[in-house]
């Protein structure tokens, strides 16, 4: 058996697919890669045909998910790592982090990351926090780092697939239903990845239609995790506020579409903690406070719409 297999899904990013490749080489563990080629229109399946040592999978553009989902049917190894094809690994997180798993058989080894810019420059370091909940660490506690600097036993993912539905938060959504099942995660106290930020089309920072849906699949993978919580007796206070840590941001970035569905993610929030308290200071915090959540969204649209005008 390959002690680890890394999963690759790109589209059209010849730009930067090899450094994550080269990144994902030099190992004394047994590693396979595979990279899913989701339809490119650029050179990428013909420079992949190219590399001996990586196992090339091909599909219409379908998107991440179901690439994902194709290369975990082909991977042989113990353990998987998911990278997206513009970050890169860290000299050596394969086989510390494969140590680690062996060692302590765990389900789940879990490290830092640091960020980088396209001229990589670092612009952070972000080590592992500890945690003694791993479910409220993930629904946003704490920073929870990135899935790609996990390593994840394979037998313990296997129903765990990515799913398209939620295709633009689909790592947020397996990261909580790995969660959910209680692993046994070990800590790689170094930092795995490198993630690259800040290139233009990353799914990260979408605009428009695409910001609205990936907000509301995100409002809906919390409505599935938090119900789910429910159901099992585990929603417990603590975990409730971990997650009111993430809604209220997104209930702010939902009312620029629309209020209304900002409003009734508000709603929630009370409902789950009827003693929440507006984290916001200075004036938009006082006007939380003083005219609610649907007056202030409106003001503050309002002045966005007065500043636009005299651009």
């Amino acid at each position: 058996m390959t002690d680890i297999t890394i999963i690759i899904p790109t589209y059209n990013r010849l730009w930067s697919l090899p450094e994550a490749i080269n990144s994902c080489r030099q190992n004394s563990c047994s590693v396979e890669i595979i990279v899913v080629d989701d339809g490119s229109t650029d050179d990428t399946l013909e420079w992949l045909a190219g590399q001996k040592d990586i196992i090339t999978l091909h599909q219409k553009h379908l998107g991440k998910c179901w690439a994902v989902n194709k290369a975990f049917t082909a991977a042989s190894g113990k353990y998987i790592r998911f990278l997206d094809s513009d970050d890169k690994l860290a000299p050596m997180a394969n086989d510390e982090q494969f140590e680690i798993a062996e060692a302590a058989l765990a389900d789940v080894v879990v490290s830092g990351y640091r960020t980088f810019t396209d001229d990589n420059t670092i612009v952070k370091e972000q080590g592992w926090i500890e945690t003694d909940d791993f479910v409220a660490q993930q629904l946003g506690e704490c920073d929870s780092s990135h899935y790609s600097a996990y390593l994840f036993r394979k037998d313990f993912i296997a129903e765990i697939p990515h799913r398209p539905d939620f295709a633009l938060r689909d790592d947020r959504l397996f990261v909580l239903e790995v969660a959910l099942n209680n692993p046994k995660v070990a800590i790689h106290k170094g930092m795995a990845l490198l993630h690259r930020v800040a290139h233009h089309d990353r799914l990260q920072q979408p605009g428009g239609l695409e910001r609205s849906v990936q907000n509301y699949q995100h409002l809906n993978i919390y409505r599935l995790i938090l119900g789910q919580l429910r159901e099992q007796g585990q929603l417990t206070p603590r975990r409730a506020d971990a997650a009111i840590k993430a809604l209220w941001p997104l209930a702010r970035w939902m009312a620029r579409d629309s209020i209304r569905d900002a409003k009734k993610l508000v709603d929630w929030i009370y409902d789950l903690d009827p003693n929440f308290e507006i984290p916001e200071g200075g004036t938009h915090g006082w006007l939380y406070r003083s005219i609610g959540f649907t007056g202030t969204e409106k003001t503050l649209r309002l002045c966005r719409s007065i500043v636009n005008v005299f651009r």
